[in-house]
């Protein structure tokens, strides 16, 4: 696996792609995790990496624009979880929803190329039927880890202290 690229950002908030010696938009950093290109933002004066902050303004210009991905509920939801006990969990979750979701657009694309000559709702029923079994293993995983979290009680546990 090779370094990632370094994109730098410079005190006049300029990002520079080292290696395409130029300067680039956030619309680049767009195009750069659309395309899988691993990179890193480091910010020039402090050498600190600086990426997820710049992930962030990738998002916020996006959620700007068009058709806003997240309600603002979720927004609101996402930005209670930062005072909760386990926002580390909460996050863990999230990525590994998404990551299921795409794994399912996958899927589902590779079942309708296949799909030539087969029953459409048959396919489409049998792979709803493994999404929801693959959600549910996700789903139990993730509450198991929590009833084992320290400072956490498991479901159904109305004790008083």
């Amino acid at each position: 696996m090779s370094d990632p690229r370094v994109i730098k950002k410079y005190p006049n908030r300029r990002l520079y792609d080292t290696v395409e010696s130029r300067y680039i938009t956030l619309a680049d950093i767009r195009r750069l995790v659309t395309d899988k290109i691993e990179f890193v933002v480091i910010d020039k004066k402090s050498q600190e990496d600086i990426t997820r902050s710049i992930l962030l303004q990738v998002i916020a210009e996006q959620e700007h624009q068009g058709d806003p991905l997240m309600s603002q509920d979720f927004l609101a939801q996402v930005i209670r979880a930062y005072g909760g006990t386990m926002p580390a969990m909460v996050g863990d979750y999230l990525e590994q929803s998404l990551k299921l979701f795409t794994a399912q657009q996958s899927r589902i694309r590779d079942r309708v190329r296949s799909m030539v000559g087969m029953d459409p709702m048959a396919a489409m029923s049998n792979l709803a039927q493994e999404n929801f079994q693959r959600w549910r293993q996700m789903q139990e995983t993730f509450f198991s880890s929590m009833a084992g979290a320290p400072g956490t009680r498991p479901a159904g546990d109305d004790k008083n202290d």
